[in-house]
């Protein structure tokens, strides 16, 4: 299979997990999250989208630029692509447990877990492809973010 189509389909994928996880979030932002406390560095709710939807396709190019060496580097490829998928799982997860449930102390605790799948999947991209590592900072560093928004967030309700 082509590079491009791999990265194409891996794109294609990452953004259907984002398109699902806005869906369990869109009735919430407009009901329950207009009615808790925010902290004063609480973005614009207009800004999630096009940062989320720019980190996803960031995500499915180096998840397909990773696929593309699996015939030279097959385990540390499935391994990398391995946890790729445990870290696409559980930001959908984090979306459900806060906005879904409405439970910011459980998000925050999944949050933890994801940000270091998270580090564990840029630390293995990098590994086989550094354009597919480097693709990861931003994400890492928004969910970083998203930490610390989600644990101040926490607090104050």
């Amino acid at each position: 299979m082509p590079k491009i189509l791999k990265i194409v389909i891996m794109v294609v994928t990452c953004l259907a997990v984002g398109y699902l996880s806005g869906e369990v979030t869109r009735e919430s932002v407009t009901t329950w999250y207009t009615t808790i406390e925010k902290p004063f560095f609480n973005p614009p709710n207009w800004l999630f989208a096009p940062v989320w939807g720019m980190l996803y396709v960031f995500m499915g190019v180096a998840a397909g630029l990773v696929w593309a060496r699996i015939d030279y580097q097959k385990e540390l490829v499935k391994k990398g692509l391995t946890f790729f998928a445990i870290q696409l799982g559980l930001n959908a997860l984090w979306s459900y447990l806060f906005f879904g449930l409405h439970n910011p102390l459980l998000a925050l605790i999944e949050l933890v877990l994801l940000w270091l799948m998270i580090y564990e999947t840029y630390y293995l991209f990098k590994k086989v492809n550094k354009i597919a590592g480097y693709l990861f900072i931003p994400y890492l560093a928004w969910v970083t973010f998203a930490g610390v928004l989600n644990a101040a967030i926490w607090w104050l309700n």
